[in-house]
């Protein structure tokens, strides 16, 4: 697995497929998201190299159900004390309790996610929710971590923003893909994830760690610019 680091306490993960996030804070990690199912010798691995234990891990925030951002999170959801949260709307999906709707592919978007491989992921095992999350709830990471609804690309979609830090996890809505920032895709809802992605744009962040792609410095201007571009 490749590691890069963004800042001191946070690094970008890239198993085989997908990305997820590390903070760590003096009383432990968080990952935001979790990779596909078979990456969690790889994120142990990784927190080896950083120095850390898997036993070091206290939370795993969901930003949605999609197998590349929670497939891992059964697995490490097993290491040891760790709380798992997601928003009220995929929980259920996440706990295997029902099924996951498919996106609504466009006929482009079909085409990119078979040359992606997409289709071909293991399927995320279920996993329990321990905090099932609201727009607006805080999360007690990085100096409190507030949670934004971002719904479209799935029904539960969440970003969460550290005020503090001026940093912006944003899931899929925002994609960074050779140097555009732009909405994601393979979404449920394409024209309710666009009102997202003008709310994400509204955040006060200097960094936008995104869902696929590298993190977006002078974020707020660079999302507000894909905004008004829209």
């Amino acid at each position: 697995m490749k590691i890069e680091r963004i800042r001191p306490e946070l690094h970008l993960l890239l198993p085989e497929f997908g990305q997820m996030y590390l903070w760590a804070d003096e009383d432990g990690l968080t990952l935001v998201d979790t990779g596909i199912a078979t990456s969690g010798a790889a994120v142990a691995a990784a927190l080896r190299e950083l120095g850390f234990r898997t036993e070091d891990v206290r939370r795993v925030v969901l930003t949605h159900f999609h197998e590349d951002h929670a497939g891992g999170a059964a697995e490490i959801a097993g290491w040891g004390d760790v709380t798992v949260l997601a928003h009220r709307l995929e929980a259920p999906v996440i706990r295997g309790e029902r099924p996951a709707p498919p996106p609504r592919f466009t006929d482009q978007e079909r085409v990119l996610h078979q040359e992606l491989g997409a289709h071909l992921l293991p399927p995320a095992p279920a996993c329990r929710v321990d905090r099932e999350l609201e727009d607006g709830d805080v999360i007690g990471f990085g100096g409190g971590a507030r949670v934004i609804h971002t719904p479209g690309h799935t029904d539960g979609s969440i970003a969460v923003h550290l005020p503090e830090q001026g940093v912006l996890f944003t899931g899929d809505t925002v994609a960074h893909v050779d140097g555009q920032v732009m909405p994601g895709v393979f979404n449920l809802d394409r024209d309710e994830m666009l009102r997202s992605f003008r709310r994400l744009a509204g955040v006060d962040a200097r960094l936008a760690c995104v869902g696929h792609g590298a993190p977006v410095t002078d974020a707020h201007a660079a999302l507000s610019a894909a905004a008004a571009a829209l």
